[in-house]
């Protein structure tokens, strides 16, 4: 197993967004989208193009049932810092071209590119979810749509996102990564603000150069 698959596995797979990168894709076919459901769906695209900044709270949960919490700030295009509470040393920052995922304890480190992670469906300028995507399932209660979908283009890897969007706040509230055997990691969004401006620094990580230069 090489250092980056160690590390990510370590850090409760980041968010979910890594784990992704390197198990079996899931079998599974596009369903027909209706045309009320298109709606929902182009309502949580023009919702992640409404911000160009946002910072709030976070907790995840991963698919053994680990609880950790940390707090978040988002720069688009491509700039994100997903920063765990401690005791978890973890901290994911994505500097617009590389997604860093750091143990600030042992200031180890690895980097990959961002455009091989699901992230760009957040982080992008401009995001469509029903061109960039194959809906796998759709379903909604109580003004809460919950959109199943895989990369077109499969340059995210092999898996599925799932973004929940509650319809009422005309919000984000969480997604869940499901990777290649079904395991699932769950984030949920809490007291976000849009439109504040992050420190640039925020969006700065250094590690060992060895371990970046050894990809």
């Amino acid at each position: 197993m090489n250092s980056f698959s160690q590390l990510t596995r370590r850090a409760v797979l980041g968010l979910g967004i890594l784990a992704l990168a390197s198990l079996p894709a899931l079998a599974a076919k596009p369903i027909d989208v209706t045309s009320e459901q298109a709606t929902s769906i182009n309502a949580l695209s023009d919702y992640l193009n409404s911000f160009k900044t946002m910072q709030g709270e976070f907790t995840q949960i991963s698919p053994k049932g680990n609880l950790s919490r940390g707090v978040f700030f988002i720069q688009k295009p491509g700039k994100m810092r997903f920063e765990y509470a401690p005791p978890n040393p973890f901290l994911i920052v994505a500097d617009g071209k590389w997604l860093t995922v750091k143990n600030v304890k042992k200031e180890k480190g690895d980097q990959f590119p961002l455009s091989q992670t699901p992230l760009r469906l957040v982080l992008g300028n401009k995001i469509d979810i029903l061109k960039d995507t194959n809906v796998l399932d759709y379903e909604e209660q109580d003004g809460i749509a919950s959109i199943t979908v895989e990369d077109r283009e499969t340059t995210l890897g092999s898996g599925q996102l799932m973004l929940v969007f509650d319809k009422t706040r005309n919000a984000l509230q969480q997604w869940v990564v499901i990777d290649g055997k079904g395991r699932r990691t769950t984030v949920t969004l809490e007291n976000v603000e849009a439109g504040i401006e992050p420190d640039p620094k925020l969006f700065v990580v250094k590690i060992d150069r060895k371990q970046r230069d050894s990809r």
